[in-house]
C-alpha cells in the first residue's frame, strides 16, 4: 500500500466492525503510526480489529464508550494525548432505529434524541475535544461519515435521515470555523454490505439485489469501497479540500 498515512496518528469510532473497521486497517496498510479504535459495547469484535491494524503495522489503541456522552469523548481523545497530536479523526459511530417514512407514531421525540444525541452531538463533541490535538497536527483532518440518506431525504427513518442532513451541516459549519488548521469532510455512503442492515432486521439478501439491478454503477459495493473515499479525504492528497460531502454510493443518488 502507499504511504499516505505514514507515521500518522488516527482516531476511529465507531470502528470494531464495517466501514469503521475497514477505514481503520486502511490507515494501518497505508503507514499510520497508531490507530485509536472505538467501539461502543463489542469487545470481541473491536479486538478483532485492532489484532488487523497491528497486523498492518500500526499500534492499536482500544477506547470504549458511546460518543453521545461528553466525558467519553474527552477520554477518547486523552489515549492520544502522548503522541502530541491527532492527524485524522473519523466521526463514524452512527445509530438509527427503524420506521417507515410515513408512519409519523413509529418514532417517538426520544428517539429523535437519541439518533441525534450520537450522529450529530457526538461528532461535534469528537472534534471539540479533539480540536487542540488536531491542530497541533499542522492541518488536521476531521472526515464524518453520513449518508445518502442525508441527501435525498430517504434512509431508515425520519430520524435518521435528519440526522445525517444535520451532520452534513455540521461538517460545513465547522469547515469555516476551524480553518485554516483544521479540514472538515464528510462522506455520504449508500448501501453497502454490512452487518448494519442485519441489525436493522433488513432482507439483506434482497435488497443486495436490488442494488445491483438499480445502481448505476451495477454493484454492491463492500466497506472497503466506501471506506477509499474516507481515506481520501483524510489524507494529505486531500490538503485542499474541505467543506464536502462526497456521495460514495455507486451513482444511487442518480436514481432520484
Amino acid at each position: 500500500m502507499d504511504g499516505t498515512y505514514r507515521d500518522n496518528i488516527v482516531v476511529v469510532t465507531g470502528a470494531s466492525t464495517g466501514l469503521g473497521r475497514a477505514i481503520a486497517i486502511g490507515t494501518a496498510q497505508r503507514g499510520a503510526k497508531a490507530v485509536l479504535i472505538n467501539f461502543a459495547s463489542n469487545l470481541v469484535d473491536a479486538e478483532e480489529t485492532a489484532a488487523l491494524v497491528e497486523a498492518a503495522g500500526a499500534e492499536a489503541i482500544l477506547a470504549q464508550g458511546d460518543v453521545g456522552d461528553d466525558a467519553v469523548c474527552q477520554a477518547i481523545v486523552a489515549k492520544a494525548a502522548r503522541f502530541g497530536r491527532i492527524d485524522t479523526l473519523f466521526n463514524n459511530a452512527g445509530i438509527t432505529r427503524s420506521a417507515r417514512h410515513d408512519n409519523l407514531d413509529g418514532l417517538s421525540g426520544e428517539d429523535f434524541l437519541a439518533i441525534y444525541r450520537v450522529n450529530v452531538v457526538g461528532a461535534y463533541q469528537m472534534i471539540r475535544a479533539a480540536r487542540s490535538l488536531l491542530e497541533a497536527a499542522n492541518v488536521g483532518a476531521v472526515v464524518n461519515t453520513s449518508s445518502i440518506a442525508g441527501v435525498t431525504g430517504g434512509g431508515s427513518s425520519v430520524a435518521y435521515s435528519a440526522s445525517k442532513a444535520a451532520l452534513n451541516n455540521l461538517t460545513v459549519s465547522l469547515a469555516k470555523a476551524l480553518a485554516p488548521k483544521i479540514r472538515v469532510n464528510a462522506i455520504c455512503p449508500g448501501f453497502f454490505d454490512s452487518p448494519w442492515f442485519d441489525k436493522l432486521g433488513t432482507d439483506t439478501d434482497r435488497l443486495r439485489e436490488k442494488m445491483r439491478e438499480t445502481t448505476p454503477l451495477k454493484v454492491v459495493s463492500t466497506p472497503e469501497d466506501i471506506a477509499e473515499g474516507a481515506l481520501f479525504l483524510g489524507s494529505r492528497a486531500a490538503r485542499h479540500v474541505t467543506g464536502e460531502t462526497l456521495l460514495v454510493d455507486a451513482g444511487l443518488h442518480l436514481n432520484g
